[in-house]
């Protein structure tokens, strides 16, 4: 059995939610995902762009929590490859049967080093591809989900696995003045990043990104939570990141997950690509205009599952001092 594997990208994330229709409501009627399927307690949204069954699953719930951030790979045989290398590293992967998921073959399910819960999955139900049906365009007009942010206890564990065992490549990192590996930015797919690893009491999500056609879109969107009186989600933004260079706004949901609108960073294709290095005080990272971003920012995330039993998985501290630089992304 060979043991390459090749995933794909960041595929969709479950969100646990206590209200699926309130939910809706965001999802759908104001930043402008399609809404794919429903069935008793779940929802399956997608981007405009995507032809495939979903990107986000909201599932009802007594608290808002993360059930599972899911990976795509290329071919049905690297998952058995995948469930290999976990069981070896004692990882106890769990397989989930096709159609338990609505739209997804079958995938498997393990919690990475740092707690995160992930699955990987091959095939999915293709669906009508949105993009040209300029009538169904809503709110931020959506396209695709681009990338997750993780708050985890130790950034450079969580870097030698993800580039070790899974193939991610390195786009961008801050580190300290000792030389410690603050935060890193990841990617399979060749953009800025497909996973964020960021120092903090973990495991938690800090955000889904959700790619944007232009900055227009994120200044609409803002429009419409204006005036539908939703104002008050708007957590940072709009602005500019010094790292990845692209124009962001994070919001926060009904249950407070955060959620980012995402849009104009770079290729990262080309196989001499060399990471980009920041300080971790250098004030361009968190804002290339200068502003700061809130406490809450720095200080709240969604807490995440077990792949096993669904219980809350209890937060580490970070190995790294908890104090604040005066500029942190």
């Amino acid at each position: 059995m060979s043991e390459a594997v090749n995933v794909i990208r960041v595929a969709h994330v479950e969100l646990r939610v206590k209200d699926l229709e309130r939910s809706r409501e965001f999802y759908v009627d104001k930043l402008g995902l399609i809404e794919t399927a429903r069935e008793d307690g779940r929802l399956y949204l997608r981007g405009l762009e995507e032809c495939v069954h979903h990107s986000l699953v909201l599932v009802a719930s007594e608290r808002p929590e993360v059930g599972h951030i899911a990976y795509r790979v290329e071919k049905p045989e690297h998952l058995d490859i995948l469930a290999f290398r976990f069981r070896k590293q004692g990882l106890s992967p769990v397989w989930v049967d096709a159609g338990e998921e609505r739209g997804q073959g079958r995938a498997l399910r393990v919690q990475d080093p740092l707690g995160l819960p992930l699955e990987f999955f091959c095939e999915m139900e293709a669906v009508p591809r949105m993009l040209q049906r300029y009538d169904q365009y809503r709110g931020a007009r959506i396209m695709r989900i681009d990338h997750v942010n993780c708050m985890v206890s130790n950034v450079q564990r969580g870097y030698d696995w993800y580039t070790g065992e899974l193939g991610f490549s390195c786009s961008e990192y801050t580190e300290t003045d000792e030389g410690e590996l603050w935060a890193s930015w990841l990617f399979r797919k060749p953009n800025v990043h497909d996973l964020a690893l960021m120092n903090g009491r973990g495991p938690r999500l800090h955000h889904v990104g959700f790619w944007v056609p232009e900055p227009l879109s994120i200044l609409h969107a803002c429009d419409v939570l204006a005036a539908t009186g939703d104002a008050a989600k708007i957590e940072r933004g709009p602005g500019r990141h010094g790292l990845s260079n692209a124009f962001f706004l994070y919001l926060r949901d009904p249950d407070g997950h955060r959620v980012e609108l995402y849009t104009g960073d770079y290729l990262t294709a080309d196989p001499d690509w060399k990471p980009i290095r920041w300080h971790i005080n250098d004030p361009r990272r968190q804002t290339f205009w200068g502003q700061a971003a809130p406490d809450s920012w720095f200080q709240e995330a969604t807490p995440v599952v077990s792949v096993k039993d669904g219980r809350t998985m209890p937060l580490e501290d970070p190995v790294l001092s908890q104090h604040k630089p005066q500029f942190l992304i």
